[in-house]
């Protein structure tokens, strides 16, 4: 159906004369007769009689008004849904316990009165595809994987380089250390299940072996962190790896032991990527926040793989 007529139809209603809803719209009454016409052919009945005090809506003109009032209302909302700064900014941050939510928790609590969409998907291959077709207005990744260069119309600037800390249980040889080196974790048994190869942290931990030489074992389902922490715990000779800013949380137990790794320091890096022609204003506002309140980059005496340096 179409909306200008239905507009029209409304607008003649109100005015009760053609050549007055010509001038309230700015067209002209040849125009309002032609979309009147249009839109009683479409609806297959008579909308207005003729009178001698201008145009009378007829019993089905008088049926169909609130209805397309309704309409108009209904198309004022769905394009307001989609107007730049209207509708919530829709950012993936990967999971719930990792370092982006908690960015994107601080940035609502510096930004209460900005709507916000948290959604989070699997890999950077997903989260690319919705940036460019618009599903998402930006996703924290670590980017550029080796062979998985950003598409030309990608942005992304690092925000965050999270250091990494050696998680045991209380029996493990390293529970009772401050830190421990990235050469003392050489021989010892690193379980990670969740790293799925394809991935971009899958990417980054084959780097870190590489370079290193750890043993990292992915081996096993991955029935999630509370699985992996009652392992880790229960297991003398396994620890496992996660970053400062994870949220962890076992029972008291457990007795397990978040040390930092040093000497250099292995840090994961997260950079915010959106669309280079996204027009959201709360997308500006974002990437300002997190150049104000992340560490900067290249500190001294950390490690990251060199595929990970920002476009």
């Amino acid at each position: 159906m179409d909306l200008e007529a239905v507009h029209t139809f409304v607008a003649v209603a109100e005015a009760g004369q053609f050549q007055k809803a010509a001038t309230d719209l700015s067209i002209t009454q040849q125009a309002v007769s032609k979309r009147i016409a249009t839109l009683e052919r479409t609806l297959g009945v008579r909308l207005f009689t003729r009178a001698p005090r201008g145009a009378e809506l007829t019993i089905d003109g008088q049926a169909f008004l609130p209805h397309a009032r309704e309409l108009l209302r209904v198309a004022e909302r769905a394009g307001a849904s989609v107007r730049p700064g209207r509708r919530p900014l829709r950012v993936d941050v990967i999971a719930s316990r990792v370092a982006p939510s908690a960015l994107m928790r601080g940035f609502h609590q510096a930004h209460p009165e900005i709507d916000l969409d948290v959604v989070m998907l699997f890999d950077v291959e997903t989260a690319v595809g919705a940036i460019r077709s618009g599903a998402i207005d930006a996703s924290f990744r670590a980017v550029a994987m080796p062979g998985h260069p950003l598409p030309e119309d990608v942005e992304s600037v690092r925000v965050l380089d999270e250091p990494h800390q050696l998680l045991t249980g209380p029996a493990h040889a390293l529970a009772g250390a401050r830190s421990v080196t990235v050469a003392q974790l050489t021989g010892h048994r690193i379980w990670m299940p969740g790293i799925a190869p394809g991935t971009e942290w899958a990417a980054y931990y084959d780097d870190l072996v590489a370079e290193f030489g750890l043993t990292i074992e992915a081996t096993g389902p991955n029935f999630g962190s509370d699985a992996l922490l009652d392992t880790v715990a229960d297991t003398p000779a396994l620890a496992t790896l996660t970053t400062a800013r994870t949220r962890l949380v076992w029972p008291a137990g457990h007795g397990l032991r978040r040390i930092p790794v040093t000497d250099p320091t292995p840090v994961y890096p997260h950079s915010l990527l959106w669309h280079r022609d996204n027009p959201h204003p709360a997308l500006a506002a974002l990437r300002a926040h997190l150049a104000a309140t992340t560490a900067g980059q290249d500190a001294a005496g950390t490690w990251a793989p060199g595929w990970v340096t920002p476009r």
